[in-house]
């Protein structure tokens, strides 16, 4: 008896639709990251970000980035970027991280999501507080018990 597997799920990446990507940092996972997006998706990568306006020149150039911003400040406050890649050194993923969700945009954050556990969870509190347009839930006063917890733990 022959067993064939069933046909592949996977959707194709050209046919996502695509978002206007701002990227924090301009170093050499960012540039994976936007090699990867040009060449096998549609979506469109228009400011990066860096902590210096020359290095995001530059890095803008080489990518055909129509902006590029002198500080992380300056991309998250751009109206037309849609969600933020966080491509920084590990210890900046959750300032950069914060700073994206409080000017309420998605974010994608490279490996690691964060330092520790309590990063990780601070990072989703914060993502989960921002998309319920500033409402508390009833599980926002719990998650407080359990921050608290968290750091306690770590200590």
């Amino acid at each position: 008896m022959s067993r064939t597997l069933p046909a592949a799920r996977t959707p194709d990446p050209m046919a996502a639709p695509p978002l206007r990507w701002g990227v924090i940092g301009s170093g050499w996972i960012a540039e994976r990251f936007v090699e990867a997006l040009h060449a096998s998706t549609t979506q469109r990568v228009i400011a990066v970000g860096s902590r210096g306006l020359g290095r995001a020149s530059e890095f803008a150039d080489r990518f055909g980035i129509d902006h590029p911003c002198g500080s992380y400040e300056e991309l998250v406050d751009r109206p037309d970027v849609d969600v933020v890649y966080i491509a920084t050194e590990h210890p900046a993923h959750l300032p950069c991280a914060r700073l994206a969700l409080e000017a309420g945009k998605p974010v994608l954050v490279e490996k690691p999501l964060a330092l520790n556990a309590v990063q990780a969870y601070l990072q989703a509190k914060q993502a989960a507080r921002l998309q319920q347009s500033g409402e508390a839930s009833p599980a926002a006063a719990a998650n407080d018990d359990v921050e608290a917890q968290l750091q306690e733990a770590l200590q």
